[in-house]
């Protein structure tokens, strides 16, 4: 019985071949970052701008829970997928599929992973945030990419991503308030101040945003922006 606990296919706990070793530390590694990815997904890449955005959407148009939260979770995950498929190209090609054929060592591969990472936060943070915490670190002003360190790079990166977010968010409620102030001021003009003029703007909102094709729109948008 205990035999059969610590026996897993092609992993040996108590082996002494480096091969199983390798493996098992490549086990590790791998749950590690499986882990993880929920913290690098938000963090890391532009999937917290897209849902912000895609919120506000939701918000402006006051369709309570249409679309679902699934529906915008999903469209924001494939279109971080969509952005960012040239850096996980090159992740894959610079890190993995080396360290998976034992051409580069495993710092070696963290540090080729995390490199087109760094490049496309830095290319997407403003550099008054990264100022803040590498100056609350007390580190000095990089002079390349590589003096970046990810503690400082990536808290940059969200507020940065925050602050862009609801800079778009701003512009994407601007046109739904509009119609909210036109149709306030007509019901009262009509003397119907007890009825809701969110009830009402609502199918104008849904209009306009439809005459426009606001998610081509929106997406679009989302897309050039990085």
């Amino acid at each position: 019985m205990i035999d059969l606990l610590f026996q897993i296919p092609a992993l040996d706990v108590f082996s002494d071949d480096s091969n199983d070793l390798t493996a098992t530390i490549q086990l590790l590694l791998l749950l590690t970052v499986l882990s993880l990815a929920p913290a690098i997904l938000i963090l890391m890449t532009c999937f917290t701008r897209i849902v912000i955005v895609l919120s506000f959407v939701r918000s402006g148009l006051a369709t309570q829970q249409m679309p679902p939260n699934q529906v915008l979770i999903g469209l924001a995950l494939f279109l971080t997928f969509f952005i960012m498929a040239p850096v996980l190209a090159e992740v894959n090609e610079n890190a993995l599929q080396p360290l998976s054929n034992a051409e580069i060592s495993q710092e070696e591969a963290f540090a080729a992973a995390t490199e087109p990472f760094k490049e496309f936060m830095a290319e997407h943070t403003r550099e008054k945030d990264l100022a803040l915490f590498m100056g609350y670190a007390g580190q000095e002003r990089p002079e390349t990419l590589d003096d970046i360190p990810l503690t400082s790079l990536v808290p940059a990166f969200a507020i940065s991503e925050l602050k862009t977010a609801f800079q778009i968010g701003f512009m994407i409620f601007v046109p739904f308030l509009v119609i909210d102030m036109i149709v306030a001021s007509v019901l009262m003009s009509m003397g119907m101040m007890m009825l809701p003029p969110v009830m009402i703007a609502l199918p104008f909102k849904i209009l306009l945003f439809v005459m426009v094709d606001g998610w081509h729109l929106i997406v679009r948008s989302l897309l050039f922006s990085f």
